[in-house]
C-alpha cells in the first residue's frame, strides 16, 4: 500500500507540471456546443456487474467469480443546458442460459450536470441474481453439464457521486461525450476526479460464500453483508481525436480512495478504515453532425475492499450505442401564454 501511495502522488506531480503544457489559453474555441438545443437520445447495450471473492478457501481454490445474467438494455434520455437525465429499461431475454445463470434483475437511474469548469454526475444501481461459475470443481453435487450455483438471493448495489475538474479550460465534457456539443480539432487535458461511493454485496437469507466453503475460524467467511464507502480523488488523462465528422475521445484516472468497509454476519457487525485503490475508464467514438450523433460509448470502473486475506472486487462496465437528434429552440417564438380559467390569468 506504501508504493501505492507514492505512485500516486508521483502521477499528481507530473500531471500538475504538465498542466502548463496542456492548459495554455487559446484564442479559438476547439468545440461548438449546442446547449440551447433540445437533445433528444436513445440507446441499446448491456451492463454488466462480475465480482469476485479472493481468500485461500482450499489447496485448489483461492478465487470465487460470481456472473449475473445480464439483458439487453434500452435507455431513453434527454439533454437541455446543463442538465442531462438517462433511465433505461431491461430489454425481455438473457445472454446466458437461465439452467447455469439463473434470473437477473437491473435497475439504473443516473444524471448529470455542469457549473462552471466543473462536471457531476450521480449514478444509482443495482442488480439481484448471480451465479458462481465453475461450482462443480468444489461442489461435488455439481458437473460440468450443471456447473454452477444459482443464487438469486445475492444483490449488489452501487451508488456514486463523481466530479472532474480539467486543467485545460478548452476541455468540457459536453462534447467529449457527444450529445450537447462536438470537439473541431484535438484536445487534451489531464484532470482531477473526485468521488465518492457506496457500495455493497448483500443477501436477505444466507451467507454470501457457499457454505461448503466457509472457514469455521474466520467468520468474515460467514458474511451475509459486505461493502464500503469511500470518498478520493483520482487524477486522470483525457484526450479527443477528431478528423472530418468523426471524433473519438478516451479517458482514464488512478488513484487512492479512504474507505469506510464493513461486514455483517447473524446480528454482528464490524466496520474498519483503510485506503483501497480505484481506477476506471471511458472510451467514446461515433460520428457527430450538428443536428444529429451516434456515438459508441463504453465505461469500465472497478471497486473492491478487503478483509486481511479475504478480497471483494466489483466490476462495472457497460457498451451503448446512442443514437440523438438535436432540435433548435426559438426563444422568439416559445413563449409563456396566459392560460384563463374562470376568468383568472395563471
Amino acid at each position: 500500500m506504501n508504493k501505492l501511495v507514492q505512485h500516486f502522488f508521483l502521477l499528481f506531480l507530473i500531471m500538475f507540471g504538465s498542466n502548463r503544457l496542456v492548459g495554455q489559453k487559446d484564442t479559438i474555441l476547439p468545440y461548438e456546443l449546442y446547449d440551447e438545443k433540445l437533445v433528444l437520445y436513445t440507446d441499446l447495450g448491456f451492463n454488466s456487474a462480475p465480482s469476485s471473492i479472493t481468500y485461500p478457501f482450499k489447496s485448489d481454490v483461492e478465487k470465487l467469480k460470481l456472473r449475473n445474467n445480464y439483458n439487453a438494455l434500452l435507455g431513453l434520455g434527454f439533454s437541455y443546458k446543463w442538465l442531462s437525465f438517462r433511465f433505461s429499461l431491461a430489454v425481455p431475454g438473457a445472454s446466458r442460459a437461465k439452467s447455469r445463470y439463473g434470473t437477473s434483475n437491473y435497475f439504473n437511474f443516473g444524471f448529470d450536470f455542469s457549473l462552471k469548469r466543473f462536471f457531476f454526475d450521480v449514478d444509482l444501481q443495482g442488480n439481484q441474481g448471480y451465479a458462481f461459475k465453475n461450482a462443480y470443481k468444489w461442489n461435488d453435487s455439481l458437473n460440468k453439464l450443471k456447473p454452477n450455483i444459482i443464487r438469486e438471493d445475492i444483490n449488489t448495489f452501487s451508488f456514486s457521486l463523481n466530479t472532474w475538474h480539467f486543467f485545460n479550460d478548452h476541455f468540457k465534457m459536453q462534447p467529449f461525450r457527444g450529445s450537447t456539443g462536438a470537439y473541431t480539432k484535438d484536445i487534451q487535458s489531464f484532470y482531477l476526479k473526485y468521488t465518492f461511493n457506496v457500495y455493497s454485496i448483500y443477501s436477505n437469507e444466507k451467507s454470501i460464500i457457499p457454505y461448503q466453503l466457509i472457514d469455521s475460524t474466520n467468520s468474515k467467511t460467514s458474511a451475509t453483508s459486505v461493502g464500503a464507502v469511500d470518498l478520493g480523488v483520482l487524477p486522470g488523462f483525457a484526450y479527443v481525436k477528431r478528423f472530418n465528422d468523426f471524433q473519438i475521445g478516451a479517458m482514464g484516472g488512478f488513484g487512492v480512495v479512504v474507505q469506510s468497509k464493513f461486514y455483517k454476519y447473524d446480528n454482528s457487525f464490524r466496520n474498519f478504515i483503510g485506503l483501497a485503490p480505484r481506477y476506471d475508464l471511458k472510451l467514446i467514438a461515433g460520428y457527430n453532425k450538428p443536428k444529429y450523433y451516434v456515438m459508441l460509448v463504453t465505461d469500465f470502473d472497478n471497486k473492491s475492499f478487503r478483509f486481511n486475506d479475504l478480497i471483494f472486487r466489483q466490476t462495472y462496465y457497460s457498451m451503448r450505442l446512442v443514437g440523438g437528434i438535436r432540435l433548435g429552440i426559438d426563444r422568439d417564438k416559445i413563449k409563456l401564454r396566459r392560460i384563463k380559467i374562470f376568468g383568472q390569468e395563471l
